[in-house]
């Protein structure tokens, strides 16, 4: 059992003092150190961890060796390049790597801090390359907090509440084929509401400048689309000039099993956005373009961090890792990720309060409700289930009202795996609802 010591105590009472408030977690967590699956907090705990630190830690807590060295070595040389003004060669040449990821024709590369400030610049290129004003996004969809990426954002009204009016942004339905009363037929009609209502009512097609989406939802609760849904809004935007916007942030980086999670429903965005995993923990956030979409005005668009040698030294390291073990970590993940889904499968053929599993790779969520037929969403439970959890030593994450997100290190051991999910049914079975 984890204990709470007074040096915990002690901590949160200095942080509720000076910090203005976030989206801390209700169980007392202070990481002090780590590597690996495994982190330790300032009370000399230890814990398991399934949540990557946000899906930061994708090579593993405190990233691995080889990004910590790379960081290391450029801290003495040199660490702000003032990029967007000067010029320097570590930055471009970690973007000659990161687009060769990508599909043929992207070569545009905008580095800027973040994921929110990666879909700000997302937003600017969009509507100056298309010259078109308005963008749809899609409900319980998180782009970011600052004010452009959170007009994009839909996905609780806390995040809105005060800073509105937003404009400039339609919402649509994400097809959440497991709440959609249409169940098979749920991304046709949320294409047909595309294109009958938002398109045919609302906005003219052609001052649309684009679609966002995420291959996968996070904050939303780890909704999975059906692959003709992601195929026929392809061919919607195509046909209208519309650009669509990938938001990879949270699924990115071989999260899925794929470099892009867009790959697993083989189509093409026309700008993708990334961050977190990307810098193995250092901030960095990536805008990448189609060439054949154009350039930008010099000084339409800058920053200030943006480029910083830290984080793209950690991200040139990370990549360069990804890179030479590419085949080892794709099935490694995906057969982790049938693992896992295998397991969840079970227990919930086992707890009635396990209304859906759902994922690829080891992007999984498992969704709680208080009633199978009614599917009413078991968000006290949930919660319950996390703190549980946390007091035997694994760490997890919430998602959605009532799911919780399984985004353990892509090279995590199968013994850790297990001890992590028998943590986990642990922390289920104590809610007493069984099938």
């Amino acid at each position: 059992m984890i204990t709470i010591n007074k040096k915990i105590k002690d901590i949160l009472n200095r942080d509720s003092k000076v910090m203005l408030r976030t989206t801390r977690e209700k169980y007392p967590f202070i990481p002090a150190s780590g590597g690996g699956s495994h982190v330790y907090d300032v009370a000399g705990n230890k814990f398991l961890d399934f949540s990557s630190f946000i899906s930061v830690y994708n090579l593993g807590v405190n990233a691995n060796i080889h990004v910590r060295n790379a960081v290391k070595k450029q801290v003495d040389i040199l660490m702000h390049p003032a990029f967007t003004d000067f010029y320097s060669e570590l930055p471009v040449e970690y973007a000659e790597k990161l687009v060769k990821m990508f599909p043929q024709g992207f070569g545009r590369v905008f580095f800027s801090n973040s994921g929110t400030e990666a879909n700000e610049d997302a937003i600017k290129l969009a509507k100056l390359f298309t010259d078109r004003k308005y963008l749809i996004s899609f409900y319980n969809a998180f782009h970011g907090r600052t004010m452009g990426a959170l007009a994009l954002t839909s996905s609780k009204t806390v995040q809105h509440a005060k800073y509105g009016p937003f404009s400039g942004v339609v919402h649509t339905q994400y097809p959440d084929c497991y709440r959609s009363p249409l169940e098979e037929d749920c991304w046709g009609a949320c294409i047909d509401n595309i294109k009958d209502n938002i398109l045919g009512r609302e906005l003219p097609p052609d001052e649309v400048a684009a679609v966002f989406i995420e291959p996968i939802q996070g904050e939303g609760g780890y909704i999975v689309p059906p692959i003709e849904f992601m195929k026929q809004l392809r061919k919607l935007t195509k046909q209208h000039g519309i650009l669509l916007v990938d938001d990879e942030i949270q699924a990115g980086f071989m999260r899925t099993g794929e470099f892009l999670a867009m790959d697993n429903f083989g189509i093409e965005a026309d700008i993708y956005t990334m961050a977190k995993s990307v810098g193995g923990g250092l901030p960095i956030g990536v805008t990448v373009s189609r060439k054949s979409l154009g350039d930008v005005p010099a000084g339409a668009h800058a920053n200030t961090f943006g480029g910083n040698l830290l984080a793209i030294a950690a991200a040139n390291a990370s990549l360069d890792y990804v890179k030479k073990n590419m085949h080892e970590l794709k099935k490694g993940v995906k057969d982790k990720g049938k693992y896992v889904m295998k397991r969840l499968n079970e227990m919930k053929e086992k707890y009635e309060i396990i209304g859906d599993v759902r994922g690829i790779g080891l992007m999984i969520g498992v969704e709680f409700v208080k009633d199978r037929k009614t599917k009413e969403y078991a968000a006290k439970e949930r919660d319950e289930i996390i703190e549980n959890c946390f007091y035997n030593g694994l760490v997890l994450l919430p998602a959605g009202i009532s799911t919780i997100r399984i985004i353990p290190q892509l090279e995590i051991s199968m013994h850790d795996l297990d001890h992590g999910l028998n943590i986990l049914e642990n922390a289920i079975k104590q809610q007493k609802i069984y099938k």
